[in-house]
């Protein structure tokens, strides 16, 4: 006779969800269990990205990577994180998103501003399909 408590080889079973604890006042720890240098995946929402990344897609961002010239990038700007492409002009940096609609951002430096660099995309559920930005 088999457990209904244990599962078994092939068939799903359920995965029990608790709610994250806060770690006691005064340890100054994180509430994230990511160490900072953790590579971690957002879900691209609205169309400033466009045509490159399209809302839905999944974006794969090193914290530690190394930013340059043309990467894709999230960025801390306007009390805010947001995604654009890190371009260099003779005025200094910008912000840039492909989506014409949207405007620039300049930034005085990269350093500070950018938090993480895009390393891959993929559309959720499609496992062929995936890009490398390194």
């Amino acid at each position: 006779m088999t457990d209904p408590t244990k599962p078994q080889a092939g068939k799903p079973f359920p995965i029990p969800v608790k709610p994250a604890v806060a770690p006691p006042e005064g340890l100054g720890l994180e509430t994230s269990s990511c160490a900072g240098a953790e590579p971690y995946a957002l879900m691209v929402l609205g169309d400033s990205m466009q045509p490159e990344f399209v809302e839905g897609e999944i974006i794969v961002v090193e914290p530690e990577g190394y930013a340059k010239d043309g990467s894709y990038v999230v960025a801390w700007v306007n009390d805010e994180y947001i995604f654009r492409q890190l371009v260099r002009h003779p005025e200094g940096w910008m912000l840039k998103p492909l989506n014409p609609v949207y405007p620039n951002i300049p930034i005085d430096s990269p350093e500070g501003t950018v938090k993480g660099v895009v390393v891959l995309k993929k559309k959720p559920g499609r496992r062929r399909e995936q890009k490398s930005y390194v």
